[in-house]
């Protein structure tokens, strides 16, 4: 097998979190929201489009439990601006930076890289482009 890239991600969060993910991925961070087959009960979860072939599955659901570990339970996100862009648009979107990293390795090469919190309590890398 030759892998391209992840198409998706699977993220539970909890039942009544829509919102706050709409808030935090949508509102924050920019990246799109399709939610129109969810709240049509379509199908049990909703998207965060992250690009034309990525997207992060948010399940709501009541057995959510907050991830536990800080190593785990994340998802990295490769994204076109500089550490600097990312940090000011996190600054002014009001978005707590948890720490800012010079070049962590990743499937993409080494990077700078800013980790915050989502309201659920996963942590996202938003890695620089190489």
């Amino acid at each position: 097998m030759k892998a391209r890239h992840i198409d998706h991600v699977n993220l539970r969060i909890p039942e009544d979190g829509a919102d706050d993910a709409r808030e935090f991925y949508g509102e924050a961070l920019g990246f799109g929201i399709e939610d129109a087959l969810w709240a049509a009960g379509e199908k049990p979860f909703f998207d965060v489009r992250l690009s034309a072939t990525a997207v992060i599955h948010l399940w709501p659901t009541d057995e959510f439990e907050r991830p536990t570990k800080t190593n785990y339970d994340h998802v990295a996100v490769v994204v076109e601006e500089s550490v600097q862009a990312i940090e000011a648009e996190l600054a002014d979107a009001g978005v707590e930076v948890e720490k800012t990293l010079d070049s962590p390795l990743g499937a993409t090469g080494e990077a700078g890289a800013v980790y915050v919190r989502d309201p659920f309590g996963y942590r996202v890398e938003l890695k620089a482009r190489v």
